[in-house]
């Protein structure tokens, strides 16, 4: 189960990056909000986010940190712009993560293929688990 604590560092990792293109777009807004909703976190939790500096939490669970991932390259999308700074930070939050730097960039250009911009989770792990080998 996912503390408190890991609930507001998902939601500052989802308001930094999308902040990192210069602007925060309604639609990332929007996308955040409901992921602050879903999670249970107090309204004035969640507006605090936005004044704080963020702390990255790295989970110990690959898994977990893997859906992480998954999540915030998913909002990179939600404005239907991809901007290269938001790929690069993917990449370094990926790396900051633990995560393999070869499944990184194989998964941002599977969603980057995709229509919806979304792919099988099946395929996700199965990147991730490429790289162990």
């Amino acid at each position: 189960m996912i503390t408190y604590k890991e609930k507001l560092s998902l939601l500052g990792d989802m308001i930094e990056l999308s902040k990192v293109d210069g602007q925060l777009h309604e639609r990332e807004l929007e996308f955040i909000k409901l992921v602050a909703e879903e999670l249970n976190v107090k309204e004035s939790d969640f507006e605090e986010l936005f004044s704080l500096p963020n702390e990255l939490l790295v989970f110990k669970s690959e898994f977990k940190r893997i859906e992480h991932f998954y999540r915030l390259a998913l909002l990179t999308h939600c404005d239907n712009l991809h901007h290269e700074r938001e790929h690069e930070f993917m990449y370094q939050l990926g790396l900051k993560l633990g995560l393999n730097p070869f499944a990184i960039k194989r998964v941002l250009g599977e969603m980057d293929k995709s229509l919806n911009r979304m792919i099988d989770p099946d395929l996700l792990l199965g990147i991730f688990k490429e790289q162990h080998n």
